[in-house]
């Protein structure tokens, strides 16, 4: 089984053009791009307790910090049904390290 940084370099990010100016990001969808291992594995850590709370222009989410970028999903974990038709995303963005990795306003 490939560890979580593993499965990370492998997965096939692209840049997503929505806030490139403000919040450059990429990301990858879970079924289009077969990443459901990767999805596993972050919402692994997510549920055990790995998460830190932060905001982005008011919406809450649950970021996971891995090496040098912040992870997130926009579901949350629990809600997320791999059986419908709903594919899931997996954000990330480089960390500035400062306050802009906790709350965005």
């Amino acid at each position: 089984m490939p560890t979580l940084p593993e499965l990370i370099e492998r997965a096939p990010w692209r840049e997503a053009v929505t806030w490139r100016e403000t919040w450059p990001h990429e990301y990858v969808f879970v079924r289009r791009d077969g990443q459901r291992p990767l999805m596993d594995a972050i919402c692994a850590r997510l549920t055990n307790g790995e998460g830190v709370e932060g905001r982005f222009y008011g919406r809450s989410s649950t970021y996971l910090f891995i090496g040098e970028h912040k992870y997130w999903v926009m579901t949350p974990c629990a809600d997320m049904d791999f059986d419908g038709a709903e594919d899931y995303i997996i954000n990330r963005a480089r960390l500035y390290r400062d306050r802009r990795d906790f709350v965005v306003e």
